[in-house]
């Protein structure tokens, strides 16, 4: 797959389904078969199914999420993204009673691509700095 394609499936991916919800884009992005290797739920299932919630929680408890796309990395197989996640913790966040703080974090996550859908991902997430920020540990 071209660069340049890699590079517009990771805007739609960040666009569609984390800053709008749309989680039904998901069958389309993603491989029958993709692998989440940075799962917020203890083994997942292979596949899109196991992402929806995980989106739907995360914009349940962060009603105004937006990820920003600061650096993309792109080859003809995967993309190296640097994101900035900022929002409210207005909700309920996988057991997190709501703190109304802002969090604004940065992640980096690998996305590699198969016959023009994201195939494996694996993230790494500033989670001390977003739980400092919400108020969940000093």
């Amino acid at each position: 797959m071209e660069t340049e394609n890699i590079r517009r499936l990771m805007v739609r991916y960040f666009d569609e389904v984390w800053n709008r919800g749309e989680v039904d884009a998901l069958d389309q992005l993603l491989a029958p078969d993709y692998r989440n290797h940075s799962s917020s739920i203890p083994n997942p299932r292979p596949g899109p199914e196991d992402l929806k919630p995980i989106v739907r929680a995360m914009r349940s408890g962060i009603p105004d999420l937006h990820y920003e796309i600061l650096d993309l990395v792109a080859s003809p197989r995967k993309a190296a993204i640097y994101t900035r996640m900022t929002g409210t913790h207005a909700g309920e966040l996988f057991g997190m009673t709501p703190s109304g703080k802002r969090i604004d974090v940065r992640q980096m996550q690998i996305e590699w691509v198969r016959d023009g859908r994201i195939w494996q991902h694996w993230r790494v997430t500033d989670e001390l700095g977003m739980l400092r920020q919400i108020g969940v540990v000093p």
